[in-house]
């Protein structure tokens, strides 16, 4: 394709996504946040639900309320190194945040999925997860590209609580 010259493709320009790929900018092995996590309080850490292999916390810097990831407690950077049953259990708790979310937030959809590896843009590559996206109709607006800000309606500590008592047990 040549500059000025239409495609049929969207884009969606995220410049302040810059500083979670850049060379240096993944934490120390130790420091891992999504191995920490799981030795905090669910409030703290904002962990959602907790299965055997893997857990669902609150991104704690989310492109919507409600943005979800589900991790594996092991650290794994890569889907394929994932054991059968971690990927069993990501997949449960991915439905099961995604029927969650639909009943709390009345979301209109989601955008699933995984970016594996430094080059594709994961902000923690060294540690599997999984992002749940909810989406409603019309949700994007002019804040983020006029203002450079992201309106995030609700406070994270109140999204997690909705999430986790509305979390089947």
């Amino acid at each position: 394709m040549f500059a000025a010259v239409p495609d049929a493709f969207q884009r969606l320009w995220t410049p302040h996504r810059l500083a979670y790929i850049q060379e240096g900018q993944q934490p120390h092995p130790d420091a891992c946040p999504f191995c920490i996590a799981p030795s905090m309080t669910d409030e703290k850490a904002l962990i959602v639900a907790r299965g055997k292999h893997a857990y669902v916390l609150l991104n704690l810097f989310p492109y919507n309320s409600g943005h979800l990831l589900v991790c594996p407690y092991r650290h794994v950077a890569m889907y394929d190194e994932a054991t059968p049953e971690e990927v069993a259990e990501i997949g449960s708790l991915t439905q099961i945040a995604m029927r969650t979310l639909s009943a709390t937030s009345r979301c209109d959809g989601f955008n699933l999925g995984m970016n594996q590896g430094r080059i594709a843009g994961a902000g923690i590559a060294e540690h599997l997860h999984q992002h749940i996206v909810p989406r409603w109709n019309l949700d994007s607006n002019f804040f983020p590209i006029i203002a450079k800000t992201k309106a995030i309606p609700r406070l994270l500590g109140e999204v997690r609580q909705e999430l986790a008592d509305a979390w089947p047990v």
